[in-house]
């Protein structure tokens, strides 16, 4: 609901100039040389793959590549059309509706619906946005450049439940058991960070960068707990995703917390009508 106000309210504000004494094309413009300095190019797949090519015993090579075509789409789509609403606003080619609705939604600090369709799911503004995508890049770069990781940057991931199947995956083939009689315990390993990580884990993977909502995490007792007055969201301590083979899951003391990539909730898909925002209960 007050997304939808303050959405109404920019809809209405005067467009033709800015309080800085410079035009709305001026503004628009500078947005545009922003965005397109921060936003990185898209990869070469195909290099990548001869790196990380399909493996029987690796899944997350597949991750890793299905995770670049999907971000790469993004990326070709807005260094096209950067490219194009530059042109328009010198004159050099027509304005076109899209682009003018891009050039819009700039304007406003919001990300346009052209790159938000080819995106990952976001409620974040323009600004934010653009730095969220530069962090993912760079998260995906580093696995490039240094083989797997660690430890996971899950926000970072554009669909983490290809990730969370990946992992149940590899432990499937590496003891040849059944992917569906495969659950996950999960171990909150709230007496280090992950940046002290310094090797993988036997079975499994650490993960990071997840948020509770309405709920903290207890240091001391170990525990989920009621949030602080005012802090709406927290951070979950560093969490060892564990397989186990026909685990039966505790009855009682646990809270079936399921996981969102955004606050949202919201989000199916076409082909099997489950949520896409929707990850995993933990």
């Amino acid at each position: 609901e007050t997304i939808n106000l303050l959405e109404t309210v920019l809809s209405v504000q005067p467009r033709a100039s800015t309080g800085s004494g410079k035009s709305r094309e001026q503004v628009i413009e500078e947005i545009v040389a922003f965005v397109e300095s921060r936003t990185p190019k898209p990869w070469d797949i195909d290099d990548i793959y001869q790196k990380y090519p399909t493996s029987y015993n690796e899944s997350m090579n597949t991750v890793l590549i299905q995770e670049l075509i999907r971000y790469n789409r993004l990326l070709e789509i807005m260094a096209e059309s950067i490219k194009n609403s530059k042109k328009a606003l010198k004159g050099l080619i027509v304005m076109s509706e899209e682009l003018e609705k891009m050039c819009n939604s700039l304007f406003d600090n919001q990300v346009p619906r052209l790159w938000a369709d080819k995106g990952f799911l976001s409620l974040k503004p323009l600004s934010s946005w653009t730095i969220d995508l530069v962090d993912r890049v760079n998260f995906l770069q580093k696995w490039i450049d240094n083989g797997t990781p660690n430890v996971f940057w899950i926000s970072g991931f554009f669909f983490p439940q290809a990730f969370v199947t990946g992992t149940l995956q590899n432990f499937a083939r590496k003891y040849v058991i059944a992917i569906d009689k495969i659950g996950f315990e999960f171990k909150v390993l709230d007496h280090m960070t992950y940046q002290e990580i310094k090797e993988k884990p036997e079975d499994g993977c650490y993960l990071y960068g997840i948020y509770l909502e309405g709920a903290r995490w207890d240091y001391k007792k170990h525990m989920i707990a009621q949030p602080k007055p005012k802090e709406l969201y927290s951070d979950l301590p560093l969490v060892h995703l564990v397989p186990v083979n026909n685990r039966e899951a505790p009855t009682e003391g646990v809270y079936n917390c399921p996981m969102y990539k955004v606050v949202s909730r919201r989000g199916t898909l076409s082909t099997t009508g489950h949520s896409t925002n929707f990850v995993l209960f933990m």
